[in-house]
């Protein structure tokens, strides 16, 4: 449910009072909870308090599904993907109209795609969410099941074309838009979704089509479908994201918006042609999984504070850098979300817009059409930006503009690909920008990794042996009574022993020594060095912040520093 929407309905209805809207709102930024445990935490209200409240505005009813037993002829109503992909419960009859229990009740497109589905009219009910959720998978099953139902009717009779490489364009989008396919799309990408993966990859080998996906930055296999089905189920994804299923000799790229669980998620879908098909990668961008807020992300105090310092700065450049899915959008995203107030105009350029944040132009680049970085920039500068975006400075048009641009009054938020903070420097001087233009326009450079959390439900305390003590550069002297920690592995991790991820941090602050030293060309290992001398806490050093606090493992530490 969307959480002002709610607070603006509790606050007509009486049940919280305008002057609580603020802290209620630094909470839910800062905390990554439900409106509803918001709530419920803070102390203002119940939960039955918000359920009837949104029911009132609504001029429905609420209903207690603690005891609820939904009767068979209804449950067999609502097919189980569509009540699992919208988050709706059929509980019984209301004349003619079929009554259902939605988890965002506030969401009338949900209700009319339901509608349209079912092809009857629905009388929409409020009910704890939590309840929901249990008796749609009490009821229907886990999504697991479903697939081994689904690919037990697609083994079975129904046949496709498969290998087949002629097929015709026609052909190939009766296969996507077969029942049972579609049923089996629906299933795999709900699946994933609600294990929380990051991506989604289809890939299509000789003998055999794999799909894996990645959840806390490494890949799990699913069960393998039957090499027959590659060609439809690509081309249904390709069909899902408005892509030409008839060319399969060029890359595409193209989009998904889905439903699933209630809620919106956006899906960013890639293909690229291989020896034996196309090889289709999604990639999920869930904002319920995404906290957008500074002080969620985990940072070490002093460099959450000077990054609180750092973004309400009239100009300048701030750079986040780090390997491809290391966190840097989000970190950027979390600092514009900080500063986007209502006297501050914020444009960015990305490619593509992961995320929409209300209140900030953002600028999707397209380089097929002339639409580069450069040129997005330099219309920029003519829009009165107070704050500007560069979602990556990938040449040196790029970086010079985005000087330019801090020069002349504008803070600048840009991303680069490098090991650590001093690299970015050197990077810049290696494009070719004149190292006295980045000593005077550059305020700092973050770099981060992500690395995986131990799973709170199966860690476990241990003693490491001295060699990998050693590999971290300790000895056994050095770590004194520290206790160290493991996941063992159990149901709520998926015997992995790691659930979620958080970020370490390498804080470069470009002070004058620093400045100086940018001025003479000096080395990266040079510049690193200074800023050790100087204060700065290393990614390894931040790692093993990490380790001590019990956050993490001592092999992510030595994988991704």
């Amino acid at each position: 449910m969307n959480a002002n929407q709610v607070i603006e309905i509790l606050v007509d209805g009486g049940i919280i009072d305008r002057s609580q809207v603020d802290d209620i709102t630094a909470e839910l930024l800062s905390s990554g909870k439900t409106i509803v445990d918001v709530l419920t935490d803070m102390g203002i209200t119940t939960e039955d308090q918000i359920y009837q409240g949104i029911a009132s505005y609504l001029g429905t009813e609420y209903v207690d599904l603690s005891s609820f037993e939904p009767p068979a002829e209804i449950l067999a109503l609502v097919p189980a993907s569509l009540a699992r992909m919208h988050g709706a419960l059929p509980i019984g009859m209301n004349g003619a109209a079929l009554t259902i229990a939605l988890i965002d009740p506030l969401n009338s497109q949900i209700q009319e795609d339901i509608r349209f589905a079912l092809g009857r009219d629905i009388y929409v009910v409020v009910a704890q969410v939590g309840y929901i959720q249990n008796l749609i998978q009490s009821s229907y099953g886990s999504d697991s099941a479903n697939l081994n139902d689904v690919l037990a009717e697609l083994g079975g009779d129904v046949e496709f074309g498969g290998g087949e490489q002629n097929l015709d364009a026609r052909a190939m989008e009766e296969e996507a838009n077969a029942t049972p396919i579609i049923r089996y799309v629906d299933l795999i990408l709900a699946q994933a979704i609600a294990d929380r993966a990051s991506d989604i990859h289809f890939e299509p080998f000789e003998t055999e089509f794999k799909i894996r996906y990645r959840v806390d930055g490494a890949l799990y296999e699913m069960a393998p479908p039957p090499i027959h089905l590659a060609l439809p189920v690509i081309s249904r994804i390709k069909v899902m994201a408005n892509m030409n299923i008839a060319e399969r000799r060029l890359p595409q790229d193209g989009r998904i918006q889905l439903t699933t669980g209630g809620r919106q998620v956006d899906l960013r879908v890639s293909s690229l042609p291989t020896q034996f098909g196309e090889s289709v990668v999604l990639r999920v961008l869930d904002r319920a999984t995404v906290n957008l807020s500074l002080k969620a992300l985990g940072m070490p105090e002093y460099i959450y504070n000077y990054i609180l310092e750092t973004i309400e700065k009239p100009n300048g450049i701030f750079i986040v850098t780090g390997p491809t899915g290391s966190g840097k959008t989000t970190t950027l995203y979390a600092c514009l979300n900080q500063i986007n107030t209502m006297d501050s105009k914020i444009l960015t350029a990305e490619d593509p817009v992961e995320y929409d944040i209300e209140g900030i132009m953002q600028v999707p680049i397209q380089d097929s059409i002339g639409l580069t970085f450069g040129r997005a920039l330099r219309a920029f500068l003519r829009q009165d930006p107070d704050r500007i975006m560069v979602g990556e400075t990938r040449d040196v048009e790029t970086a010079q503009i985005s000087i330019q641009a801090s020069l002349t009054g504008h803070l600048v938020f840009t991303t680069l690909h490098t090991n650590d903070a001093p690299g970015a420097v050197t990077r810049l001087i290696d494009m070719g920008v004149e190292p006295f233009m980045i000593s005077a326009s550059l305020e700092a450079v973050l770099a981060q990794r992500l690395i995986r959390r131990i799973c709170p439900k199966c860690r476990t305390p241990y003693e490491p042996n001295e060699a990998v003590l050693s590999q971290l550069g300790l000895s056994p002297h050095d770590i004194g009574d520290k206790n160290f920690y493991y996941g063992k592995g159990c149901e709520a991790c998926n015997h992995t022993g790691y659930k979620g991820r958080k970020g370490i941090y390498e804080l470069l602050n470009v002070t004058d020594p620093i400045r100086d030293l940018i001025n003479q060309r000096a080395p990266s290992v040079v510049l690193r060095q200074k800023a050790i001398e100087l204060g700065m806490q290393t990614l390894r050093e931040d790692g093993l912040r990490s380790i001590y606090d019990g956050e993490t493992t001592i092999e992510e530490v030595l994988k991704y520093t």
